[in-house]
């Protein structure tokens, strides 16, 4: 099994913005209504929100290839780029983005110990998530990866207020 771990620049937009529309529809198109779909996908992954995303110093992206095709990426941010207010030491998972053919390879693990890297290189004490309460797939595979639920708060899709669950690992 040939896995790669490779840093996301500029260049990488198209690629990017094609995985997070493909990755995200399929998780989440049976539960959602594609009013609200369309909304959230155009607003989070529109060519100009994702090179702002890129070009932020305190966020980072990086895709996983399974036999030199990209799989999934990885979405990390540290300091004011977090999505909640958080302690300067602590680094978000904004985004493990896996396509469906590659799931269940162990990918997610891969990335999991990207981001516990970065975190480790950076001095942070703890990682951590929002993942959405339905989501119970990516429940159990963050609870496996050593997460525990310490809080919740609020996404939107579209017009639609859901609650996503706040899972953290402490480093050592």
């Amino acid at each position: 099994m040939t896995v790669k771990i490779k840093k996301c620049s500029r260049e990488d937009l198209q690629v990017l913005q094609e995985i997070s529309i493909e990755t995200f529809n399929d998780t989440f198109k049976e539960q959602n209504s594609p009013e609200n779909m369309q909304a959230y996908m155009e607003r989070a992954f529109n060519a100009e929100q994702l090179e702002k995303e890129l070009a932020n110093s305190s966020s980072e992206f990086f895709f996983i290839c399974f036999h030199e095709e990209p799989a999934g990426y990885l979405k990390v941010n540290m300091n004011d780029a977090q999505s909640e207010k958080m302690s300067d030491e602590s680094l978000e998972i904004e985004r493990i983005y896996i396509r469906n053919k590659f799931q269940r390879k162990g990918l997610g693990k891969y990335l999991i110990n990207q981001a516990m890297g970065i975190a480790i290189s950076h001095n942070k004490k703890m990682i951590w998530l929002g993942v959405w309460e339905k989501n119970e797939n990516a429940i159990d595979f963050y609870k496996k990866m050593g997460f525990i639920q310490t809080g919740a708060h609020s996404f939107y899709m579209g017009d639609e207020e859901q609650i996503d669950l706040i899972m953290s690992r402490t480093l050592e």
